[in-house]
């Protein structure tokens, strides 16, 4: 988000989101779908969401707007939600389409949510972020920028290979939405985000961690344990082994990364000798 003013329209979003869940009883996964077509048409219409992010133009104009283009196109549930969005002021139009698509991916995480199998989605998720960053064929073959329909067949189909029965129902719908359409991130980066998303929703953040052998059960409960203290709220541990970074570990949890690897030290040992 590039503005406070977006922030603020999105948590007020993530709120009617949750609010139309827990008190109708809407079925979360169609809802992403409508959510994640209403994305796409905005992320190809730029005219469109510019209309919609217009200051200028009254938020109720705007909301009868999207009524009359979306209604019978998705369910009356979500025309109200996408309604509610461009009544709301955006820094960007950009930021409404980022935010549309953050609730569909939510969306379907809380159906995920019902059916018990948060946790595995956000391991599956990070776990096949490991697979991508370490076959770089396999990234560059679900990555390319043509987008022609034959192409985009060729990469669903592939995912249904890699996935299909192999992980949760929703993991593998995520991965495929990135997937026919990253909006200009990276494979990684999209999955990263998503991870992340899925911690948030049980109010907890991610912790990446890398090590040069696999940690004990006691070494991740201590890990968690002090993180947790330093940041005042519960911390999922991503973990994955590097033996390249020789000893300790190296933690990132946003953007913020702490460094304890024999690797790191040596690379500082290097800078100061090279200054």
């Amino acid at each position: 988000m590039t503005g406070g003013v977006s922030r603020e329209a999105l948590v007020a979003a993530r709120g009617r989101l949750n609010t139309l869940v827990d008190s109708t009883g809407v079925d979360a996964t169609s809802l992403a779908d409508d959510l994640a077509q209403v994305t796409a048409l905005l992320d190809r219409e730029v005219s469109l969401r510019r209309v919609l992010t217009d200051p200028s133009q009254p938020g109720e104009a705007k909301a009868e707007l999207v009524g009359r283009l979306l209604g019978g196109q998705i369910s009356g549930e979500a025309v109200d939600l996408v309604s509610g969005m461009v009544r709301a002021r955006w820094s960007t139009s950009r930021d409404l389409v980022d935010a549309m698509e953050e609730l569909a991916d939510t969306a379907d995480l809380i159906a995920a949510e019902g059916a018990g199998t948060l946790d595995s989605v956000e391991d599956e998720l990070f776990r096949f972020g490991r697979i991508i960053a370490g076959a770089p064929e396999l990234r560059a073959t679900l990555s390319g920028k043509d987008s022609g329909e034959a192409l985009r067949s060729a990469r669903t189909g592939l995912v249904e290979r890699l996935l299909g029965g192999r992980v949760a129902p929703t993991t593998q719908r995520l991965i495929a939405r990135l997937v026919l359409r990253p909006r200009g991130r990276s494979l990684e980066a999209g999955l990263e985000s998503l991870s992340r998303l899925a911690a948030e929703r049980r109010n907890r953040s991610v912790a990446v961690v890398v090590s040069a052998v696999p940690l004990s059960d006691g070494q991740k409960s201590r890990l968690a344990g002090a993180l947790g203290r330093i940041y005042g709220r519960d911390i999922q541990l991503n973990l994955d082994v590097d033996p390249s970074v020789l000893g300790g570990i190296s933690v990132r949890i946003g953007d913020e990364v702490i460094h304890g690897t024999v690797a790191d030290r040596l690379d500082e040992v290097r800078r100061r000798m090279a200054g």
